[in-house]
């Protein structure tokens, strides 16, 4: 990941989190005030985080495994399951971006030394001298210890799947109970319910039915005299989810793969880049990027077009509490480097490999009609119900505003598509009215149930892209 002494960036930290919670939860511990008698050396980082108990948890994070190849190593008093857990993510996050709060070339405590001692010996093949078993420390040893290592992970990995399957059962039956009751009465319980609900989503180790299921919460507490209908849809949108997780043996790989994902199982963004099969070397130009917020975590969405392939490719990053995260593509440029796409029917993730060259300017996109980016559009919904938005490059289109409704009009034909009601209290709006001036131009945005959400717009006169 990084060599020794040099420390990791914020999105790097991150990318070892086992879940979404996990990594909002070490985003939140990733500040100075929980933390005391930290320190960090070329091999180790440490600290006491206080936690609900009168003694503070001891976290540790072992960073020699990276240079022979092995991820690092974890070890916290805390009684979570998880590695790392919330502690060593939100110790790691400080370390990286707070030298004062983790200062570097301390002397390790004892219960620091011991811990490392103990790693040494194991790795060496010899018994531990007076250091107590560990939960975890990440650790992958010669020969019978990789075995017992992957062993572990297999079990690991059932374990979850056991808790997953039957967290999607509850959840099914929750849904069955909430339509018995009348969607109208939903509201009456307020979101304490579906926060519950989520929570039991979250110990199923299922993040994505949990924030499916917070979803629901907000079209409740939307208001207006349209939630219900809102709430239905969603609610099925969900219990199709749910029987496609519990059949999902029965699927085909492709659609598995998307089931799986939107439920919440990750995949290694080390073994994508690996595998040569999934490996993408184009020129990719950088069509836009969105950051959102959710008070814990900063989520920047970044879309390209591969320029011989065609293909269309999201990179996600994160940036920890409030910070803006690493990856910070200029939008117009274009990039020589290999991408590796996530499994799925439509595979549309991406993750960002080698790069073999600096960015250099790139020109505008080709694009389509308004009618075939709606066609496009759906068809990518009939392999992915659950898709939340869809890139599209519009050619030939004209902004026109409204009070309360804004549209990206054909310039040839009739057709138009509505701009998402969320977007109405963006600036970029009136910049894509100035930068038309009336005429035709080409523009990138995300289209979605809600309507289009303009990202970039390409100058009619100097061709120059134009974030909105």
């Amino acid at each position: 990941m990084t060599q020794q002494g040099v420390r990791w960036t914020a999105e790097q930290v991150l990318a070892l989190a086992p879940d979404v919670s996990s990594r909002r939860a070490g985003s939140r511990l990733g500040v100075a005030g929980p933390w005391s008698a930290t320190g960090a050396n070329e091999g180790a980082v440490w600290g006491l985080c206080k936690g609900s108990g009168s003694k503070p948890y001891q976290t540790m994070v072992a960073l020699h495994g990276l240079a022979t190849g092995s991820g690092p190593g974890y070890k916290c008093s805390c009684p979570s399951r998880k590695f790392p857990c919330k502690h060593a993510l939100g110790l790691l996050l400080l370390w990286s971006v707070d030298e004062r709060a983790v200062p570097q070339g301390e002397k390790p405590p004892e219960w620091v030394d011991e811990w490392l001692e103990g790693r040494r010996r194991r790795a060496e093949g010899k018994p531990p001298e007076r250091i107590a078993p560990s939960r975890a420390d990440g650790l992958n040893g010669p020969g019978g210890s990789r075995a017992t290592d992957r062993a572990a992970a297999s079990r690991r990995a059932e374990r979850r799947a056991e808790r997953m399957v039957a967290g999607a059962s509850e959840l099914e039956q929750r849904l069955i109970d909430l339509l018995r009751g009348g969607l109208a009465s939903a509201d009456r319980a307020g979101y304490a319910t579906w926060d519950e609900m989520a929570a039991r989503m979250v110990d199923a180790q299922a993040p994505g039915l949990a924030a499916r299921v917070r979803e629901l919460g907000t079209v409740v507490g939307s208001g207006g005299g349209e939630w219900p209908g809102r709430l239905l849809a969603e609610c099925a949108l969900l219990h199709l989810l749910n029987q496609g997780f519990l059949g999902v043996d029965r699927l085909p790989d492709p659609l598995a793969a998307t089931v799986r994902a939107r439920v919440g199982v990750t995949t290694d963004a080390a073994e994508l880049l690996a595998a040569e099969e999934a490996a993408v070397r184009d020129q990719w130009l950088v069509l836009g990027r969105q950051d959102s917020e959710d008070g814990r975590l900063t989520t920047r969405r970044t879309w390209l077009h591969g320029q011989a392939s065609g293909r269309a490719a999201l990179l996600l990053s994160f940036g920890a509490a409030g910070r803006a995260p690493e990856l910070a593509l200029p939008t117009g440029l274009s990039l020589d480097a290999v991408l590796a796409y996530y499994p799925g029917a439509r595979p549309l993730r991406a993750a960002l490999g080698e790069q073999f060259a600096p960015p250099a300017p790139g020109v505008v996109p080709p694009g389509s009609a308004v009618g075939p980016a709606l066609a496009a559009y759906g068809d990518a919904l009939r392999h992915d119900p659950w898709l939340e938005s869809w890139p599209v490059v519009l050619s030939g289109v004209v902004p026109i505003p409204g009070a309360d409704r804004w549209q990206v009009a054909d310039a040839h034909d009739d057709a138009a598509l509505p701009v998402d009601p969320r977007c109405l209290g963006r600036t970029g709006l009136w910049r894509l009215v100035a930068v038309s001036g009336g005429r035709p131009l080409t523009v990138f945005g995300e289209c979605g149930h809600r309507g289009f959400n303009p990202l970039t717009a390409w100058s009619p006169d100097t061709a120059e892209a134009i974030p909105l």
